[in-house]
């Protein structure tokens, strides 16, 4: 008791404090040296990551989905975190390594350039000298190679195991050589020392690496920007009708959310009550702000315009279309182009052709000049000069910045492959309904009696539909509607079944209805009435007929009614020299009508849904690269068996398994964006390995020699300089794919496009 007393009673500048402070000192301390052993850690881990990217892409998925299953059906600010830390947030941690290193590195490097003799000399400038000054050089050598060379040899290690020896091999034989070499010239006095080139050298490695993954961190950016659109929280509306705030990841199905203006729709659903503009930019591409009622669906993630809005959740977590978007777009970051396959090759041939020049050189120089400095800086140089940097940037990185630029368009890569194939695609078979037609009935003409107006009629017509949920009755009055026509009010509404519709409007007795409603009221047809049914039947379109206190006043012509797009996108598609053909189930006359209209080139109709990828494959064996563009449900074995499987559909439809590309918006258009974005991406990928490679083919030689005689020779920094500059120009030129135009050309057939959406 007594100690128990004294304790509590002990002043507070006594003793007990003293101890307390003595003991948050040591623990302080120890978390120190903690923080210090996990920057370690991380490190380690971050130079394990970049020895093996691939492993690296598809840990982070794992991981991602794995977070994801914890937050059970949520997708709120913990999903944030996980996404935080995949692509952007290793890259980032990257990007901050080599940029730490880099800095170090070059500060370390300053005495050893002003203890040089050689710079000296060249540059005709002089330091003081003192004691133990000519140890400068060996010592700060050793730190810098220690502390700024060491991630190199780290990644080197797991390119020796796995014997597939590369970039990191390349450059880790290269300062490991100059500085053995160097070393050695302080214990055996030599001509030269390489202790100035052995740092420029590190310290240009480290540059061009910070370089690359400042590039790469910022074009693979697309799934961390996705990931923050949805917000942490909702305010979901309770059986009293109040509102609480909760994280989102506790949203279920069925739940109410209100949605304030200016926010963002937490998961998806459908609006109940309100009527708002949504942006939808970050999800499907479409540049304005897009209608919203009741009945209408709305996507996570994207922005509440002026108006509140209540919406139904529909679906929560991974089956949100932003999360399938995420994972479509980690899948086409994950997978590799043809082009990206022949650069790893690529890599791989380089550094045998470098060993070959390295021995070539070595023994070269040896009979010329006997083994001495200058064969070792020969071969150094020559290692140098063929390390595979900006090889092994030239692609992934334009495939980042794809990728990226794609998903800001609408256009989800699933399949880099069939990204790449799009560019020579010879023929693009469309489905009719719902892709190049509207997939539904619409007034497409009409014709009257004499004394009636067409507005009239068509408001009349209106007026009987407005109960009726048939696509017809939907049909008359969306047409009623577009010419902002006033309806008068019916009542006494009554559905005849198999003939139509009857009401009463303005104390007349109205139907609406088929060729069986006027045999039912045994009404004749007048002759231009009849001509004008005559000429819908032959164009394959449906007519009902108007009849009002028992006379017919007028018919009306329905059709599946062609997107106003459809015809730009056939036009735009024939300008690039690519065939366009339409794939129907539908009947000939139909399908016929259609593709007259569009100037489609080749019509497949009456095709069974199960015949469809037949249909592919008859244009296949004609030799011709097929892309098929389809709903993704209906359509799926076609497009399976084309080239390229396009499945277009709303933007709630992202998840379709049998489709190479999803194009996010229900908009044909996007077909030719595919087309333009495949070409210029080629092209990117091209100019960089011709690049990447192509100066190795005269480097090469000439970091070797074969210009001494003349007195051109590279010194191991020079070469360093240059396989730098080489990743810089590719990562530029990668960046150029950027300014892409995506915009399609104008066509009198239709009203100007969608602006397309930049990568930035």
């Amino acid at each position: 008791m007594d100690d128990h007393k004294d304790t509590n009673e002990n002043p507070p500048g006594g003793e007990h404090q003293q101890d307390d402070s003595s003991h948050q000192h040591e623990h302080g301390e120890q978390d120190e040296s903690d923080a210090e052993s996990d920057e370690q850690r991380v490190e380690q881990e971050l130079l394990e990551e970049e020895a093996h990217p691939a492993a690296e892409s598809e840990t982070v998925l794992d991981e991602q989905h794995e977070h994801a299953g914890h937050e059970g059906d949520g997708h709120g600010h913990g999903s944030h975190e996980g996404h935080g830390e995949g692509h952007g947030g290793m890259h980032e941690g990257h990007e901050q390594m080599f940029r730490r290193r880099f800095f170090v590195s070059t500060l370390l490097s300053i005495p050893v350039l002003l203890y040089s003799e050689m710079l000296q000399e060249w540059l005709g400038f002089s330091v003081p000298a003192f004691p133990g000054s000519e140890w400068i050089n060996p010592v700060f050598a050793v730190i810098v190679f220690a502390y700024g060379g060491m991630p190199f040899l780290q990644m080197a290690v797991p390119e020796l195991k796995d014997r597939s020896p590369g970039m990191m091999t390349l450059i880790s034989m290269a300062i490991t050589v100059a500085f053995v070499y160097s070393l050695a010239s302080v214990v055996f006095p030599t001509q030269s020392a390489f202790f100035w080139e052995l740092v420029t050298l590190i310290d240009i490695m480290l540059l061009g690496h910070w370089i690359e993954m400042r590039s790469v961190r910022r074009a693979s950016s697309a799934v961390d920007e996705l990931a923050k659109l949805m917000p942490d929280t909702a305010e979901r509306i309770t059986d009293d009708g109040e509102t609480e705030e909760v994280p989102v990841r506790e949203l279920s199905e069925g739940d109410l959310v209100l949605v304030r203006p200016g926010a963002s729709v937490p998961a998806d659903g459908t609006v109940e009550e309100g009527d708002s503009d949504v942006n939808e930019s970050m999800i499907t591409g479409e540049s304005k702000p897009v209608s919203k009622e009741p009945g209408d669906e709305v996507i996570g993630g994207t922005i509440n315009g002026d108006g509140s809005l209540r919406v139904r959740v529909g679906a929560t977590g991974e089956e949100t279309t932003l999360a399938g978007i995420m994972r479509l777009v980690e899948e086409a970051q994950q997978s590799k182009s043809k082009t990206q396959v022949l650069a790893d090759r690529a890599a791989g041939w380089l550094f045998y052709v470098a060993l070959g020049a390295a021995v070539v050189t070595a023994i070269a120089w040896t009979v010329a000049v006997s083994f001495d400095a200058t064969v070792i800086e020969r071969v150094v140089t020559v290692l140098v000069i063929a390390c595979p940097h900006a090889l092994g940037l030239a692609i992934p990185l334009v495939v980042a910045i794809n990728t990226s630029l794609a998903a800001r368009n609408g256009m989800l890569v699933r399949d880099r492959i069939a990204m790449e194939d799009a560019r020579n695609l010879d023929a693009i078979i469309f489905d009719k309904t719902g892709t190049l037609t509207e997939g539904e009935h619409g007034v497409v003409d009409m014709a009257t009696v004499n004394g009636v107006d067409e507005d009239d009629a068509l408001g009349l017509a209106a007026a009987v539909e407005s109960d009726s949920e048939h696509m017809i009755a939907r049909a008359i009055r969306e047409a009623a509607d577009e010419r902002d026509l006033t309806t008068p009010d019916a009542t006494a509404f009554e559905a005849i079944k198999g003939r139509g519709v009857r009401a009463n409007v303005d104390g007349n007795e109205v139907y609406v209805g088929g060729p069986n409603l006027l045999t039912q009221l045994d009404s004749e047809i007048p002759d231009h009435l009849q001509r004008f049914a005559d000429e819908a039947g032959q164009n394959a379109q449906t007519v009902v007929y108007l009849v009002r206190d028992g006379e017919l006043i007028a018919a009306v012509a329905m059709a599946d009614v062609i997107r106003e797009e459809s015809f730009r996108v056939v036009d735009a598609l024939h300008d690039l020299g690519i065939e366009v053909a339409m794939l129907t189930g539908d009947s000939q006359d139909v399908a016929n009508a259609v593709a007259d209209e569009l100037g489609i080139d080749t019509v497949f109709a009456e095709v069974l849904p199960e015949d469809k990828d037949k249909k592919v494959q008859e244009l296949q064996d004609q030799g011709k690269l097929v892309g098929m563009v389809g709903d993704g449900v209906n359509d799926a074995p076609a497009l399976t068996r084309a080239d390229v499987g396009i499945a277009i559909g709303s933007g709630t439809d992202v998840a379709v398994q049998s489709a190479d590309v999803i194009l996010v918006q229900n908009n044909p258009m996007d077909v030719v964006r595919l087309v333009k974005l495949s070409k210029a991406s080629y092209r990117k990928m091209q100019e960089n390995i011709v690049w990447a490679a192509g100066y190795n083919v005269f480097a090469i030689p000439l970091a070797a020699g074969v210009l001494a005689p003349i007195g051109i020779l590279l010194s191991p920094a020079v070469g360093a300089l240059l396989m730098s500059l080489s990743t810089v120009i590719v990562a530029i030129n990668a960046q150029l794919l950027r300014r892409v135009d995506l915009s399609l050309p104008e066509l009198p057939s239709a009203t100007p496009p969608t602006d397309a959406q930049s990568a930035d």
